[in-house]
């Protein structure tokens, strides 16, 4: 297995880094899309929270921003 870039991270026909990547996301949106693409794959509900978290502090973000 390759521990930088692991099997959960190359299901479907994209990478989730060239997802991330292309589509110019910053970390904490880049971190949401990560978690939850891999939550079936690897840690599940655990990955979910992960998720969730993340998109809570960019929802933070936004409404400190407006």
């Amino acid at each position: 297995m390759d521990t930088i870039n692991p099997d959960h991270y190359q299901k479907g026909k994209i990478e989730v880094i060239e997802f991330i990547l292309d589509q110019k996301f910053n970390y904490l949106e880049g971190n949401c899309i990560k978690y939850l693409c891999r939550y079936k794959f690897k840690n599940g509900l655990e990955d979910l929270k992960k998720a969730q978290w993340y998109l809570s502090k960019l929802i933070d973000e936004e409404k400190k921003s407006k």
